[in-house]
């Protein structure tokens, strides 16, 4: 029978079960608000077991018919979660952020120019469009990048001088301690590179905080050094997809961009960057098998890449809505032996300077870590 006080990390067999099966709440008032499309983890809600903070779907197809249920907090601001009647565990739901109830001196809403993800990163996509997105056929099948900038939730580009105004907010009023800047692919060689670049510079000059950028590879590796310079401590090149059959399915405009031009970029970033500050998103569950998310892991570490690996989770009004989860014996098949390479390659979630990575909050791979580093 699991412990049911509060915990000091997450079970990582709780955290494969709820990430990709999601939950029901008994009241959607509850805690800190979810988000619905957008980049990162969207149609999501945060909750914290003790120190370990995740993202869980909740307005996803498989949330609402999964067997949890967790309830509004009670007077001690915990909330259990439930399966079949019975408790499995006890969480909190972050804060509000209070910057969330600013606004920029133009009247726009702090939160629709950054949010937090997680319990302590600060979020944003700075372009809200992306060339692959507008067209039918270039499109990732997953990406919801349009539905927050349709739903009026966001902008559809945010300045530099925004961000460092809201940057600087969330560090002082909620202890913020890194930030993400992605992007939508912009047209031209830089694939959005530029644009994060300027983001950065701005954001550090208002205040002191690590930054990781996202995009895809840009043509000249002259980039990285760039952002670096600009004030990016750490760069995410995420290839969702390992396979060329599953990446031409699911991603055909990003599929143009060869494997082999990611990993030439990925080298050269590690050379600026620094072993384990290059990091790649990938999304087990969209048709690669566990032996090739293992293979590409294996690859991705050689050269100094964190291979940052999360349930693929369908997302409302995406052509992949209706694509099954992963369960969570598969990304337990994927999550345990990821630990062991990676830990074996030296690099760890905490040491990241900034980033997915170093949130973690999407996968369970930072709790396999630690499990590893116990042993």
């Amino acid at each position: 029978m699991r412990d049911l006080t509060m915990p000091s990390d997450a079970d990582p067999a709780l955290v494969n079960e709820l990430q990709t099966r999601g939950m029901r709440l008994v009241d959607p008032r509850a805690g800190h608000e979810s988000r619905r499309g957008g980049a990162g983890p969207s149609d999501h809600k945060a909750v914290s077991f003790g120190d370990r903070t995740v993202m869980i779907p909740v307005h996803t197809a498989p949330a609402f018919d999964s067997p949890y249920l967790v309830d509004a907090p009670d007077g001690a601001g915990q909330s259990r979660i439930t399966r079949n009647g019975v408790e499995v565990a006890r969480v909190r739901f972050p804060d509000r952020p209070r910057f969330y109830d600013l606004k920029t001196a133009d009247g726009i809403p702090y939160n629709q120019i950054a949010v937090l993800h997680g319990r302590d990163v600060l979020a944003t996509t700075v372009l809200q469009t992306c060339i692959r997105y507008e067209s039918r056929r270039k499109t990732c099948r997953f990406c919801s990048i349009g539905q927050s900038l349709a739903a009026g939730r966001t902008i559809a580009r945010k300045t530099p001088e925004q961000l460092a105004e809201v940057a600087r907010a969330a560090v002082e009023l909620d202890g913020v301690t890194h930030m993400v800047l992605t992007t939508g692919t912009p047209p031209g060689p830089d694939r959005g590179a530029a644009v994060l670049a300027d983001s950065a510079r701005a954001i550090k000059a208002a205040v002191d905080l690590p930054i990781q950028a996202q995009c895809e590879p840009p043509e000249d590796d002259a980039w990285h050094g760039r952002m670096k310079d600009a004030g990016v401590d750490t760069l995410g090149m995420h290839l969702e997809a390992v396979t060329p059959a599953v990446r031409a399915r699911i991603m055909p405009g990003k599929a143009s961009v060869p494997l082999e031009k990611y990993f030439s970029s990925f080298r050269a970033a590690v050379g600026v960057f620094g072993r384990g500050q290059v990091s790649t998103y990938i999304l087990a569950g969209m048709g690669d098998t566990a032996e090739a998310i293992l293979q590409m892991s294996q690859r991705l570490v050689d050269i100094g890449v964190y291979p940052f690996v999360v349930p693929f989770v369908p997302i409302s009004g995406t052509p992949m809505e209706s694509h099954p989860a992963p369960d969570a014996g598969f990304m337990a098949s994927v999550l345990e032996p990821l630990s062991r390479i990676v830990v074996a390659g030296g690099m760890r979630a905490g040491d990241i300077k900034a980033g997915c990575g170093k949130c973690g909050a999407c996968s369970a791979l930072s709790t396999y870590e630690k499990l590893r580093a116990r042993a």
